[in-house]
């Protein structure tokens, strides 16, 4: 369940109140938001990073996986922390407040973000959608191993996906990848991953 504290604050004075520790918040427009995740959530969210890490190994990209970051749509007071973002190190010198606070604001500066559906599919869905889009997000992953999705997103009967959203001419534009299916990436095009594997990984 997420919990939140209604008050309404700036990026930057989330930054200074945030705490250390295991617990995880994200700003969604002026308000803190805690995220609690359950079991499978995090199995799915770790055999994830482990993939993606290890291609970026086997290639030698200069890409980095960081685990404490947020990701700031423009003109806005919200701070995301997705489950997965992939980042190219080089264009990170053009980060104004990455050395500081670990903030991405640039679209350009990421090559994939990955999110693990929850309860709250909304904001995977619809709210993300369009603000990873119009971030310039060229990649972005939603994987729904419970298939919690409306059935406009994952189909009638409703079944677990991953749907891959890709941006062609400023938009996003979707495919959908169900069972022994092959996932197809941009940013990782010689991933051999199924989501049969992806759903697997859950205990």
């Amino acid at each position: 369940m997420i919990q939140t504290i209604i008050k309404s604050i700036t990026l930057e004075e989330f930054l200074e109140w945030y705490p250390d520790g295991k617990r995880r918040f994200e700003l969604r427009n002026g308000v803190i938001v805690e995220i609690n995740q359950n079991g499978e959530h995090e199995e799915v969210t770790g055999f994830l990073i482990r993939k993606i890490n290890v291609e970026i190994d086997r290639l030698n990209l200069p890409y980095v996986t960081p685990s404490t970051y947020f990701l700031r749509p423009p003109e806005t007071t919200t701070g995301y922390q997705p489950d997965l973002i992939v980042l190219d190190k080089p264009a990170l010198i053009s980060e104004p407040l990455w050395k500081k606070s670990s903030v991405i604001s640039q679209g350009s500066s990421v090559k994939l973000v990955v999110e693990v559906v929850s309860t709250n599919w909304q904001n995977d869905y619809l709210v993300k959608v369009a603000e990873y889009e119009r971030l310039g997000i060229p990649e972005y992953w939603v994987v729904d191993y419970a298939a919690l999705g409306d059935r406009r997103f994952i189909g009638n009967p409703k079944q677990p996906a991953v749907s891959i959203y890709q941006l062609v001419d400023g938009e996003y534009q979707v495919s959908q990848f169900r069972e022994g299916d092959r996932i197809i990436s941009s940013a990782f095009g010689e991933l051999n991953l199924t989501v049969e594997q992806i759903f697997s990984s859950i205990t």
